[in-house]
């Protein structure tokens, strides 16, 4: 008898992209190539994702989001705000650091399909924003952070950090001291936004 085929899913083609991106680069990756690895034809590809842009686009917004989850809840809990805040910053800046170390090449790859999808890394940076403005609202609720505008403050905030979270920065955020870098920042930004 044999096993039951695994149904192709929009999740397994996105793994499969991804295998096929580390090994061969967005230039050379094709839809075929995708199909090829999961063992079925293209048009089987095309069924979950219309046009290879929307393959790629959907890559990349799987790869921005990966530490959603854990920042949204970070966003949402209670606690004293500072405390969310730099818990928040830390692990974005700690997701971006293990997907810059760990996978280099799938990382290199993520940042020419950002390029190219910067819709859909707009939307995360939005995302990204959300969390801090909630963050800031709940301080200033509390009286933790002096009365300001929250979402002027999170756009800040977010630009002012941009040094552990832009990829632009991937090369340094291995550096012995980018640890202490982020410490001292987040304590200045932090006597900034105090009451």
């Amino acid at each position: 008898m044999t096993p039951p085929e695994t149904p192709l899913t929009p999740d397994r083609v996105l793994e499969a992209t991804e295998d096929v991106l580390r090994r061969y680069g967005p230039a050379k990756a094709t839809v075929v190539d995708v199909a090829r690895a999961l063992g079925v034809s293209h048009g089987s590809v095309y069924r979950h994702f219309r046009t290879k842009a929307a393959l790629r686009e959907a890559v990349t917004e799987r790869w921005l989001d990966q530490a959603q989850d854990e920042l949204s809840a970070i966003a949402r809990a209670k606690g004293p705000a500072p405390d969310r805040l730099r818990e928040w910053l830390a692990t974005l800046f700690a997701a971006k650091r293990h997907k810059a170390g760990d996978d280099p090449e799938l990382f290199a790859t993520y940042l020419s399909l950002a390029d190219e999808n910067s819709a859909t890394v707009a939307r995360h940076i939005e995302t990204m924003i959300d969390h801090l403005t909630k963050i800031v609202e709940i301080g200033i609720a509390n009286g933790e952070f002096r009365n300001s505008d929250a979402r002027r403050a999170a756009k800040s905030l977010w630009s002012a950090t941009a040094h552990f979270h832009d990829p632009v920065y991937a090369k340094e955020w291995s550096d012995p001291g980018a640890e202490l870098a982020f410490t001292d920042l987040f304590e200045l930004l932090l006597n900034g936004l105090r009451a």
